[in-house]
């Protein structure tokens, strides 16, 4: 039996065939702009942190995060920026800070939660990251999880 059969894209003949692009809305801008602008917002957080603002700098951090292709070192830029508001918040007001978000951004930080658990040599420990998704379990329910996995756009 021939395997051929396997390198042929049927979906090529299919009207109805549903692309990734088509799922969400990608950011419209130029990649270097969603760069520097992570870049710029890394900052803004910065100076949040030194003032003790953690509600502050997550809502700045979870403002408008980067989503589609060719924005990966926007991404990698706004996870780093997050693990570090993680790192520095006392587990205590941890759902102070998770309650003054509104229920997108909590969902967003959810995928940056499971981001950050999935990738390896992070700045943060696995518990920090598991404290943090059991407070936000605790405050956003069990919902927030069920939108972060069947949701297309990726972090």
């Amino acid at each position: 039996m021939s395997g051929a059969f396997r390198k042929i894209d049927i979906d090529i003949y299919d009207e109805d065939v549903l692309h990734e692009e088509e799922l969400y809305t990608a950011d419209p801008r130029d990649p270097a702009e969603v760069v520097a602008a992570a870049k710029q917002k890394q900052g803004t957080v910065r100076s949040a942190l030194s003032r003790s603002d953690i509600p502050g700098a997550l809502s700045i951090a979870l403002d408008s995060v980067p989503y589609g292709p060719n924005v990966d070192d926007a991404k990698l830029i706004t996870l780093q920026v997050l693990l570090t508001i993680m790192n520095s918040t006392k587990s205590t007001d941890i759902p102070n800070v998770l309650k003054a978000l509104s229920p997108e951004e909590q969902d967003t930080l959810m995928k940056y939660l499971y981001k950050g658990m999935a990738t390896s040599g992070n700045d943060v420990s696995g518990s920090v990251l598991l404290d943090w998704h059991e407070k936000l379990t605790e405050v956003a329910g069990l919902g927030c999880i069920v939108r972060t996995m069947t949701d297309r756009r990726t972090v």
